[in-house]
């Protein structure tokens, strides 16, 4: 069975990462969505976001990654998968996830969302944090790996 975990990941996290890994170890597949998004009005490129997103899941065999544009149900369709992967970090993710998952249903009823929790280490790192303390000359090592690190100190410093 194929899953997709959607986002913008501007930029990926440890946090996504982990969330990644335990989809990984669930389902035969697991297409990393990143959105376009440009409402948000990313930092990086959908392309940047994707090749970054690559370069840090690059160990993860049963993981692709793939931008998109349209609505998640309609790219989860195209792609043939049965289940989206959502990552709860805290109670405040729950309501928003909540209403998106039951929108989903009414979209494309054959499709299930699943939530996933973070380690513990991870239930606090946002990419909008990672991104404020990158511009404020702060240090995200724990929070980023290295590759995305050195694309956000470039873009951002």
């Amino acid at each position: 069975m194929k899953a997709i975990y959607p986002g913008t990941f501007d930029p990926i996290t440890n946090g996504h990462s982990d969330i990644i890994k335990r989809a990984a170890k669930l389902f035969e597949h697991v297409i990393v969505a990143v959105a376009a998004s440009p409402v948000k009005s990313p930092v990086f490129t959908l392309e940047k976001r994707v090749e970054l997103a690559k370069l840090v899941l690059a160990d993860l065999n049963n993981v692709s990654v793939s931008g998109f544009g349209c609505l998640l149900v309609n790219f989860a369709k195209q792609s043939d998968v049965q289940v989206i992967v959502r990552g709860l970090r805290a109670v405040s993710d729950f309501e928003y996830e909540f209403q998106m998952a039951g929108m989903n249903r009414i979209l494309s009823p054959d499709i299930e969302t699943i939530f996933l929790t973070p380690a513990t280490e991870y239930s606090y790192i946002s990419s909008s944090l990672v991104r404020e303390i990158t511009a404020l000359g702060g240090s995200v090592d724990n929070f980023v790996s290295p590759i995305v690190r050195t694309a956000l100190e470039k873009k951002m410093c």
